[in-house]
């Protein structure tokens, strides 16, 4: 078994619910997300966000706006969508029930779930 693809894999099936609950407080520029997630102990690469937040923004998900830069290009800016902020709803209400199932099975004198 390779722990380490394991481990990744485990973090990629979070990293679309972890964007969207950075989002839904408020418009974010992508090295804001970077800074926190990675804050948060979520290693992330641009070159994994980029493609996150362009398929995330295809789904109708993200819109986005344009900023001026006083100290070069212009900067994207994300926020949820309507259909966006629905799928954090959910994306949340699944993060709770895995995670107490999780704990159940992991944990059971901790767990708020009984077999």
């Amino acid at each position: 078994m390779n722990i380490e693809n394991t481990q990744s894999q485990m973090r990629k099936g979070t990293l679309e619910y972890c964007i969207l609950a950075v989002i839904r407080r408020g418009e974010a520029y992508p090295s804001d997300l970077i800074a926190e997630l990675r804050g948060a102990g979520l290693p992330i690469l641009e070159g994994t966000l980029y493609p996150l937040l362009t398929r995330l923004k295809n789904a109708g998900l993200l819109s986005y706006r344009w900023v001026e830069s006083p100290s070069g290009p212009p900067r994207k800016y994300f926020s949820l969508t309507e259909s966006g902020h629905a799928t954090y709803v959910e994306l949340e209400r699944t993060w709770k029930e895995l995670s107490d199932a999780v704990a159940s099975i992991t944990d059971p004198q901790r767990s708020t779930h009984h077999i």
